[in-house]
C-alpha cells in the first residue's frame, strides 16, 4: 500500500502532530490526498518551545488546522517518578488526550508518525499505541527513515533534515525523579548549544553534571566555543563534561 492508497482509504483522520520529521510528512501526505484532516499538538513540560514553534509553522505552510492540547505530565507518579516504562505513561497520556479531543472533533480515526524504521521493540510507547487503536500509516506503508527526508526534500518541508528529537525527559537517568527545574536547566542548555551551531546533540544530566553529547564532526566547534559552553552551563550544573564517544559511532 502507498501513502496515497492509505489515505484514499481513510478519507477523514487526526493526526498525531509532533512537528519532527515524520509526524510533518505524514500531515503533508494527509492534505496532499485531499483527507479531512486535523492535527492534534499535546504541549508538555517535556517539550521545548522550539518544537511547538516548528509544529505550528509548519501547520500554517500546508494550511493544516492544529489542535493545540496541554497536559501536565509532572502531576503523574508514574510519569515524574521516572520509572523504567516512564515512555509508556507518558504516550498513553498523550494518546488519550488527543483521542478524546478527535472525538469530540469527529474523527474516530488517530495517527502517528511511527514509521518503517523505527524498532517497535525498543518503544516503549508502542505498547499505548496498540492499546488505543493508533494508526501507523508510515509503518503500515513501509516508509522507512530515510525515505520520508528524501520525500520531504522533494515536497519542500523545512523538517526534511531536522535533527531526531527525544523529549527533554530522556536527559534524566531512569530512576530519578522528573522536576520542572531539572527539564529548564536541560532546555537552557541545549538551546544555548544550539544557538552555536550545534546540531543533533544531546545535554544529559549525571550527578548534577552536564554530559554532552555531539557528533565527532562537531568537536572542533566544540574547542572552539569551550570558554562559552563552561561558562553558560556552568550556571545550570555543578560541572562541564564531554561524552567521548561521539554520537556518530
Amino acid at each position: 500500500m502507498t501513502i496515497e492508497q492509505f489515505f484514499r482509504e481513510n478519507r477523514k483522520i487526526a493526526i498525531a502532530f509532533s512537528g519532527g520529521v515524520d509526524s510533518a510528512y505524514l500531515l503533508y501526505a494527509a492534505r496532499k490526498a485531499g483527507a479531512d484532516t486535523r492535527a492534534y499538538y499535546v504541549k508538555t513540560e517535556f517539550q521545548p518551545q522550539f518544537e511547538l514553534e516548528d509544529a505550528m509553522r509548519l501547520a500554517r505552510e500546508l494550511d493544516a488546522p492544529l489542535r493545540i492540547l496541554e497536559r501536565d505530565v509532572l502531576s503523574i507518579p508514574s510519569i515524574s517518578s521516572n520509572p523504567p516504562d516512564r515512555c509508556y505513561h507518558c504516550k498513553r497520556l498523550i494518546m488519550d488526550a488527543i483521542a478524546k479531543a478527535a472525538a469530540a472533533d469527529g474523527y474516530a480515526i488517530i495517527a502517528d508518525g511511527t514509521n518503517a524504521s523505527d524498532d517497535a521493540s525498543d518503544r516503549p510507547g508502542t505498547r499505548a499505541l496498540k492499546e488505543l487503536g493508533i494508526r501507523s500509516p508510515l509503518r503500515e506503508c513501509s516508509l522507512t527513515k530515510d525515505e520520508i527526508r528524501r520525500l520531504s526534500r522533494e515536497a519542500g518541508l523545512f523538517t526534511w533534515d531536522k535533527s531526531a528529537y527525544a523529549c527533554l525527559a530522556t536527559r534524566i537517568p531512569s530512576g530519578e525523579a522528573i522536576d520542572r527545574e531539572k527539564l529548564a536547566a536541560t532546555e537552557e542548555a541545549e538551546d544555548f548549544l544550539r544557538s552555536l551551531g550545534f546540531s543533533d546533540f544531546r545535554v544529559r544530566l549525571i550527578a548534577g553534571c552536564a554530559r554532552i553529547q555531539i557528533r565527532r564532526s562537531q568537536y572542533p566547534l566544540l574547542l572552539e566555543k569551550r570558554t562559552e559552553i563552561n561558562n553558560k552551563l556552568g550556571e545550570l550544573y555543578k560541572a562541564v563534561l564531554l561524552d567521548m564517544e561521539a554520537r556518530d559511532e
